[in-house]
């Protein structure tokens, strides 16, 4: 497996006992210095109350004083604990379940790859090739003497092809594995060779089988209806003879098998009279390479792809076909919400004690809630689209969010940080808009801490307590 499909690197993962063993030990070493501060500071109002033993009215404001902190430092303590707990727990629970996804979306990623891995079938037009005596000059050394010499050379050059009329008929299959597509293609290709040519009458028709294919059969050439036999195994050039000024005709049919692609490759050349059809019997299918066919026919079963340049071209790029995966669309965005859902949960947390009693059975229940329905949201996005799931999702949190409260005004404070601190900020991460919807959450935080704080707007009486 490669380690792109091995989670997100750097992350801790509740499946790694190793990570577990350290992290235990630093919160082992974290939670006993605490304690000690705890019990130091016990210790130091022992002794300030030892030492002002004989002041005794100095002694008992000081001690009421101190008492009085050191128990809500106690208390605050205990809130403090449980939410960093909570926080430290949720984000495990967070950093696997990313790591988790990220492996699902990757070896998803990696299947549909599969579909259509394979070395592509390429087809490269012929070549006419010639060779011809070209005069030269050198400079050569005789007696000491530096003369010049009039000589003779071979230079292959090439004819340039007067027509090109091509079919192709493409297949889709699978393999023996089942996973990967497979090209079945039955090809025939017309070519029409002038030679305006004065004193050239020997030629190379030289037509190579297509590249990249696992199978070829029935591969011929024939000129003017008669077949043309290789004369060495692995050499495709077949020598003719035309007089200057004639025309002749070659055709080149085959079948093979390959991989989900099919190019045709001008090899550099012009085309002149050039006609190129694809008809690929499967679907979904897409041409090749940017050059748009002059005419697409599709039936539902089939799409037939025709290139026409009636006059000549010159192509970069091949012309053809190949098999079109549907686009994995949003990936990162489940794993990027999961790596921040602690920093919303400890956003959700602070709105509730900003804005109504909480006691710590309430916390807990709270941060269950949310935990719970961020793992619902993880296994549901993966076969559903994850904003429905999370609107389905946020109706059932909102309801349970509403218990919060002892009385009505409470509940409806709960409900209302529950939207701005929990269902916007999760859905704002979900939608394309994030930046906009994350904003929209915050700023409907601050306003209701300022008019809960601030104003009269909504004030509920100092008796309404959270269950």
């Amino acid at each position: 497996m490669s380690s792109s499909n091995q989670g997100i690197p750097g992350l801790p993962d509740l499946t790694h006992p190793i990570e577990l063993i350290q992290f235990g030990n630093q919160i082992l070493k974290a939670s006993i210095l605490l304690v000690f501060l705890v019990i130091a500071l016990g210790v130091a109002i022992a002794l300030m109350s030892f030492v002002l033993r004989r002041y005794q009215e100095e002694n008992v404001i000081f001690l009421g004083e101190w008492v009085l902190r050191y128990s809500q430092i106690l208390r605050g303590l205990q809130h403090l604990t449980l939410v960093l707990v909570l926080l430290v727990v949720g984000f495990f629970l967070s950093s696997t379940l990313g790591n988790r996804y990220h492996h699902w979306e990757q070896a998803k990623v990696v299947q549909v790859a599969q579909t259509v891995a394979g070395d592509k079938l390429e087809q490269t037009a012929p070549q006419v090739r010639y060779v011809i005596q070209e005069p030269f000059t050198y400079n050569n050394q005789v007696n000491g003497k530096i003369i010049k010499v009039n000589d003779t050379r071979e230079v292959t050059r090439y004819l340039s092809l007067a027509g090109s009329q091509i079919q192709v008929k493409l297949e889709q299959n699978t393999d023996l594995q089942g996973r990967s597509a497979v090209y079945r293609i039955d090809y025939s290709a017309d070519y029409k060779v002038v030679n305006r040519l004065k004193n050239v009458q020997s030629f190379f028709f030289e037509a190579s089988p297509p590249d990249g294919y696992s199978l070829l059969s029935n591969y011929k050439v024939e000129r003017s209806g008669t077949r043309l036999e290789l004369l060495n195994p692995g050499d495709y050039g077949f020598p003719f003879s035309l007089q200057p000024g004639e025309t002749t005709n070659f055709r080149i049919t085959y079948q093979a098998q390959g991989g989900p692609r099919w190019v045709y490759n001008a090899g550099g050349q012009i085309l002149s009279n050039f006609r190129l059809t694809a008809t690929a019997n499967f679907t979904p299918v897409e041409f090749a390479s940017g050059i748009t066919p002059k005419e697409i026919k599709a039936d539902g079963r089939s799409t037939q792809y025709t290139w026409i340049f009636n006059d000549n071209v010159s192509v970069k790029n091949p012309f053809g076909v190949f098999t079109n995966t549907a686009p994995i669309r949003n990936t990162g965005i489940m794993p990027r919400l999961l790596l921040l859902a602690p920093a919303l949960f400890l956003w959700w947390i602070l709105l509730l004690y900003l804005s109504v009693p909480m006691s710590l059975q309430n916390v807990a229940i709270a941060s269950g809630m949310f935990f719970a329905c961020i793992l619902t949201l993880t296994y549901l996005a993966r076969f559903m689209n994850a904003e429905l799931a999370w609107t389905m999702i946020a109706l059932i949190f909102l309801t349970l969010s509403w218990g919060l409260g002892a009385n009505r005004s409470a509940s409806i404070a709960v409900i209302i940080c529950s939207i701005a601190g929990a269902v916007l900020p999760v859905f704002g991460l979900l939608v394309p808009f994030s930046g906009l919807t994350l904003s929209g959450a915050s700023l409907l935080s601050v306003l209701w801490l300022t008019v809960r704080h601030w104003y009269t707007w909504y004030n509920f009486p100092p008796e309404d307590r959270v269950k």
